[in-house]
């Protein structure tokens, strides 16, 4: 499948400005992981891309019909990571993919919603900021914490160095996700 094919397939089934962002920056993060670890950079941006694509269009069939649509495209291995990236669904993880997709979705939900509420958004966001509002159980309420510790211990990251690195990346791309400092 190409890039071009999955934002196609994305867009088909995604309308939400919060949700399409939300895909760019997961598929941004896991594009920085796959560099980083020497994985196929390709294959990780699309299972970041494409892991919530059916999640507007077909709620209460998410992840499947993604899922679906994945395996009759060939992407066996990102499907399978798509069908894994929340621990409650019991699917195993078989591969650094897999883990890796789990440990940055969530976690990079939560980063953006910290520099959204900040003057300043991404520049100068600092982990232990970070770490503070996930002590919050008030702030973005939505995100399971128990579910971003898990996904660090499965991908075998220190928590604080992976918001770090999440952080780095997102701040690479500011501009391109609406996330510069306020005038």
């Amino acid at each position: 499948m190409t890039h071009e094919e999955a934002l196609e397939i994305l867009h088909r089934m995604t309308t939400s400005d919060s949700l399409l962002r939300h895909a760019r920056t997961v598929e941004l993060v896991m594009t920085a992981y796959a560099r980083k670890l020497g994985e196929d950079e390709h294959k990780w941006a699309l299972a970041g891309l494409l892991h919530d694509a059916d999640y507007q269009a077909y709620p209460d069939q998410h992840p499947n019909v993604i899922v679906q649509l994945l395996r009759e495209r060939g992407e066996q291995e990102v499907a399978h990571a798509v069908s894994a990236h929340y621990t409650h669904w019991g699917v195993p993880y078989e591969t650094t993919l897999d883990k890796a997709l789990l440990a940055c979705d969530e976690l990079t939900g939560f980063v953006v919603a910290c520099a959204q509420v900040r003057p300043q958004r991404l520049d100068g966001l600092e982990v232990k900021s970070v770490v503070k509002k996930l002590g919050q159980k008030s702030f973005a309420a939505s995100v399971d914490r128990e579910e971003v510790r898990q996904g660090a211990a499965l991908f075998g990251v220190d928590l604080n160095e992976h918001i770090a690195f999440i952080i780095k990346v997102l701040q690479a791309h500011q501009d391109e996700l609406q996330l510069q400092p306020l005038a």
